[in-house]
C-alpha cells in the first residue's frame, strides 16, 4: 500500500533491520519459474537487465517495462541450472503471467508456471543477518555477490534456497523453500535471533528506503531512469522492449523527474501536489509515519532541485532528503 501507519512492534522490527536482524513473510509476492532451452534469451529480450551474461547460481533485479519504457514492475530473478525464478510484486504475479505469455512466439522454448502456491519466501534483513546464517551453519554465501545462491538444509526442511540480498537497502538474505517447511523455517531463524517483522513494517520500511512499489512509484506515468533503478539496467546488451526510449533518456540526459524522499513536519494525503513556492514541481507517492516523524516518497521535477530541497506537500512543510535504494547519477 502506498500508505502505511506502524505500531510499537513494527517500530522495534524496523529498529532490527537498521542495526539488528529482521524476518519477514513475503510469500505473498509472486514467484513465475521460467523454463525452457530459451529462457535466458527471453528475459534478456523482455526487461532491463543483462541475463545471457548469468550463470547458474547467480541473480539480478531487473525492471518489466512496456514499449514505451513505462514501469510494470521491479523483480528480482534467480538462475537456477533448469530454470530462472522471478520474484515479483504481490500485485503483479497475474499481470505479468499474462504479459509474459503474450510474447512468447511458436517456436521459442519457454515455459512458465506460477509456483506461488507450492512456496514460501522470507527475508532476513539487517546487519546482523550473516550471525544468523553462522549459527545455522551455513555461511558459505557470506560476502557473496548480490542475487548469489545455493540449496542448503535447515534441518529437518531440506530444498531451502538462500540467496544474498533483502530486497531492500539493507544487507539480508532471501530464502525461498517449498510451502510444508513454512513453520520449520520460520522457527529455526527467530530463535538464531531475527525479529518478526509484518507486512506493514516492511512496506513503511520500504518507504523510508525508496524502494518502489506498483501503482505507486511503478506505473505507466513513470520510467526506470525516473525510478531511480539504474543498477537494474544494461546498457550494453542490445535490444529489449522499451530499450530505445531508456538508452535515448541516457545518452540525451533527458531525465526529467526524479523519485525521492520527504521529510515531512505533519501528516501528508498520497496524491498530494508537491510545490517549491507557488509552482507545482510533483506529486507525493507514498506516505508513512513511524516512531521519528512523518515521510513520503515523490517524484519531483529535476530543475526543482534535489536533496536539502525545501517543498510543501498539499499544505505540509517538507524537505527532501536522500534515498538510498535508488540513485540518480548518471553512469
Amino acid at each position: 500500500m502506498p500508505t502505511s501507519t506502524i505500531d510499537d512492534k513494527d517500530a522495534a522490527a524496523i529498529q532490527a533491520a537498521r542495526i539488528g536482524v529482521a524476518i519477514c513473510d513475503r510469500t505473498a509476492w509472486g514467484r513465475i519459474k521460467v523454463a525452457g532451452d530459451d529462457r535466458l534469451n527471453f528475459l534478456h529480450n523482455q526487461s532491463t537487465n543483462n541475463f545471457q551474461i548469468l550463470k547458474p547460481g547467480q541473480g539480478c533485479d531487473t525492471v518489466f517495462v512496456t514499449s514505451t519504457a513505462r514501469t510494470i514492475d521491479l523483480a528480482t530473478a534467480y538462475v537456477r541450472e533448469d530454470a530462472v525464478i522471478l520474484l515479483v510484486s504481490p500485485n503483479r504475479r497475474q499481470y505479468l503471467m499474462e504479459w509474459l505469455d503474450k510474447y512468447i512466439f511458436f517456436a521459442d522454448k519457454v515455459e512458465l508456471s506460477d509456483i506461488t502456491e507450492y512456496t514460501n519466501t522470507f527475508s532476513l534483513i539487517g546487519p546482523r543477518s550473516d550471525a544468523v546464517l553462522e549459527k545455522l551453519g551455513i555461511g558459505e554465501l557470506i560476502g557473496q555477490p548480490y542475487g548469489s545462491h545455493k540449496v542448503y538444509t535447515i534441518a529437518p526442511a531440506e530444498g531451502v534456497r538462500i540467496a544474498v540480498g533483502s530486497g531492500l537497502a539493507a544487507p539480508g538474505y532471501t530464502f525461498t523453500f517449498p510451502n510444508t517447511d513454512k513453520a520449520t523455517v520460520w522457527n529455526k531463524l527467530l530463535e538464531a535471533g531475527a525479529v518478526e517483522m509484518s507486512d506493514r513494517a516492511w512496506d513503511a520500511l520500504r518507504i523510508l528506503q525508496g524502494r518502489p512499489a506498483p501503482d505507486a512509484e511503478l506505473t505507466d506515468d513513470y520510467n526506470p531512469l525516473e525510478v531511480g533503478l539504474w543498477q537494474t539496467i544494461s546498457f550494453t546488451k542490445g535490444c529489449y522492449i522499451g530499450q530505445e526510449t531508456i538508452a535515448r533518456l541516457n545518452t540525451y540526459k533527458g531525465v526529467k523527474q526524479h523519485l525521492l524522499g520527504i521529510r515531512l513536519s505533519a501528516p501528508a494525503e498520497v496524491g498530494s501536489a508537491i510545490a517549491v513556492g507557488d509552482e507545482k514541481v510533483g506529486k507525493l507517492t507514498s506516505y508513512t509515519e513511524t516512531a521519528d516523524g512523518y515521510f513520503g516518497l515523490g517524484y519531483i521535477r529535476t530543475k526543482a532541485g534535489g536533496v536539502g530541497l525545501k517543498v510543501k506537500v498539499g499544505e505540509t512543510e517538507g524537505e527532501v532528503i536522500e534515498i538510498p535504494f535508488v540513485s540518480h547519477d548518471y553512469p
